[in-house]
């Protein structure tokens, strides 16, 4: 089924900033097969992002557990296909065969339960308790899972989402502003020596 402008929307968000704050020392992906059996290629799942820490990021075009290992986290990102809670405990049921580490489900809509977590125990996906505080600490990456007031997911340094992550485009902005901060002052700063030179 095709994804919708405010799916795709959401899914770039989250693997630009999974790119930008992890190349280096992960690999990134989005809307990628993984495959988990080298038997049977129709059992394969695409995520809306996946992150495999441990070495910098690279290309490739499909993902095989038995070459590469299992992703540690997968996140998805619930579209009209997969919000009924039977199709998504099909699909939970797949996760559970790749061996992720972390398995993070947002739904974009005003829902109750926005934000699902599930970890690996022993094998098995096990889902959180949301109504911890410490429950959207990853346990793969130094941060926080966020759901913003404007039902984006960000990652977050703080367990509140007071110190997001910048996208992209907000580093870029906060860069350019800096400079001109900078421009103004020098040009402030010249004047001032000028008026000083005037004086003398």
């Amino acid at each position: 089924m095709p994804e919708s402008k405010r799916h795709l929307e959401l899914r770039t968000i989250l693997y630009l900033l999974l790119k930008q704050a992890f190349a280096d020392r992960a690999i990134v992906g989005s809307d990628q097969f993984v495959y988990w059996d080298p038997t049977d290629p129709r059992q394969c799942l695409a995520p809306d992002g996946l992150l495999q820490m441990g070495k910098p990021d690279e290309d490739y075009e499909t993902w095989k557990v038995w070459e590469r290992g299992a992703p540690d986290i997968a996140v998805e990102i619930v579209s009209r296909s997969d919000a009924p809670e039977p199709d998504w405990e099909e699909k939970l049921e797949k996760y559970r065969k790749i061996g992720l580490k972390e398995l993070v489900r947002f739904d974009h809509r005003p829902v109750r339960n926005a934000l699902r977590i599930w970890d690996n125990v022993e094998g098995d996906l096990v889902e959180r308790d949301m109504s911890d505080p410490d429950a959207r600490q990853s346990l793969v990456l130094p941060y926080f899972w966020h759901v913003t007031a404007d039902r984006t997911l960000r990652l977050a340094e703080d367990a509140e989402g007071a110190r997001l992550l910048p996208t992209p485009q907000e580093r870029a902005e906060s860069e350019a502003q800096r400079a001109d901060s900078a421009e103004t002052e020098v040009a402030r700063l010249r004047a001032e020596l000028a008026r000083l030179q005037g004086k003398g």
